[in-house]
């Protein structure tokens, strides 16, 4: 039976539309529904309590912006069909639907190999199957393979309605208001020349404070350190109860879980087996909770310690720097064996080191380009006087040192 369209009521944007049958048949599928219980930001909330919103939110505010963004271009007669604006809100709608636990703080700890994009790929194609063909052109938006090249724009660039949402979202569950962007008016001076989304000239200043805003919530909130620290000791969780599996140790875990724990699988796994995708979409944050809480009780003494750290929130003590953090990782390691009495191969677990990085502007992806009034078409970091300049668009790379806190 297809589900009638509905209005729903958003904290960020109040009530939003979604008048489309179809689009209302995806937010129904079980798969989708999936994403209430996966939250948007990872472990973000042990730092900011109110960023407890999920992926189901931040899909359908997407898939909203999508459809203001689309009604500006129509506006200034930019062509497209009903079929078209239904294939760009589907793609972005389902854009997130391939993202497991926790979001990108277990990107590669369940599956090895495959990204979310890949798995959100395959899950349209099997869905698509289930709704006799109505994501065919949704799939062909999300992977640009679709006539009108500015719709993947809207989808996946610099300047997507993704990045737009989950910035605005983001700032406003975590009270951050350095992410707030004028997403209205930057959506309203969108242009297509030639088939590229552009913005025009006058809009210039909003997307500069888009780029800026996007900075500084990653190195605010995204990569703050006590979350940095946090992701990487439920990667730890996951990769010591994943090492007692591979050794026969029976864990507790939900049938979700427990597929990905005791089989090793690959993105070629993926595509071959269609059982591990139902799997995948069976899993979220609850089944990975309830299990860290079961496993403060394990046997293992480091499975054990590591999820007592998680559930009283005794994180892992970080420090972010631009020097070398190797020697001072080395002494924290002495000092941790003596404390907690551990077999050197298992001292990893306790202290880790790694790079974070962040690039503001990136000059080889899709460019974020600017319709000028003379005719011209320029890149945004090559407007007169930039903001977003060669400095800003460079890479930012920190070096981290996460290690126990007796």
């Amino acid at each position: 039976m297809k589900v009638k369209g509905k209005i729903i009521n958003d904290p960020v944007y109040g009530f939003i539309r979604f008048p489309e049958p179809g689009l209302m048949d995806i937010i129904e599928h079980p798969w989708f529904q999936r994403l209430r219980n996966i939250k948007q930001m990872g472990m973000a909330h042990l730092v900011y309590p109110g960023a407890v919103h999920t992926r189901f939110h931040h899909s359908l505010g997407a898939c909203h912006l999508m459809g203001k963004a689309l009604d500006e271009l129509k506006i200034k007669d930019i062509p497209f069909t009903d079929d078209d604006r239904l294939a760009a809100r589907i793609a972005i709608l389902l854009h997130d639907v391939g993202h497991g636990p926790f979001s990108h703080a277990l990107e590669h700890s369940l599956v090895e190999g495959i990204h979310h994009e890949s798995i959100s790929h395959l899950i349209m194609k099997r869905l698509n199957k289930d709704l006799d063909g109505l994501l065919t052109d949704a799939i062909m938006v999300f992977d640009h393979s679709y006539p009108r090249k500015y719709l993947h724009q809207l989808v996946s660039s610099q300047l997507d309605v993704d990045r737009m949402d989950y910035l605005n979202r983001d700032s406003f569950y975590t009270g951050v208001t350095e992410g707030v962007i004028g997403y209205d008016r930057i959506l309203q001076m969108l242009t297509v020349r030639n088939g590229d989304l552009m913005v025009e000239e006058k809009g210039i200043h909003s997307v500069e404070k888009f780029i800026i805003a996007r900075r500084l919530m990653y190195w605010q909130v995204y990569l703050h350190k006590t979350v940095l620290g946090a992701e990487q000791l439920l990667i730890n969780i996951l990769t010591r109860a994943r090492e007692l599996a591979r050794q026969g140790e029976e864990l507790f875990a939900s049938p979700y879980l427990k597929h990905f724990l005791y089989n090793q699988l690959t993105a070629e796994d993926f595509e071959k087996d269609e059982i591990h995708l139902e799997q995948f979409c069976k899993l979220d944050d609850n089944d990975v909770l309830t299990s860290i809480k079961v496993w403060q009780d394990h046997k293992d003494k480091i499975l054990s310690i590591l999820c007592k750290m998680m559930i009283n929130r005794h994180l892992y003590k970080v420090i972010l720097s631009s020097d070398e953090v190797d020697t001072l990782a080395g002494e924290k390691k002495a000092e941790i064996q003596k404390y907690l009495g551990l077999d050197t191969n298992d001292l990893h677990y306790f202290v880790s080191t790694g790079v974070t990085s962040n690039s503001t502007y990136n000059v080889e992806d899709e460019r974020i380009q600017i319709a000028m009034k003379n005719g011209e078409v320029k890149d945004i970091s090559e407007i007169d006087n930039p903001v977003v300049n060669q400095a800003l668009a460079r890479p930012v790379h920190k070096k981290y040192l996460c290690y126990f806190r007796a």
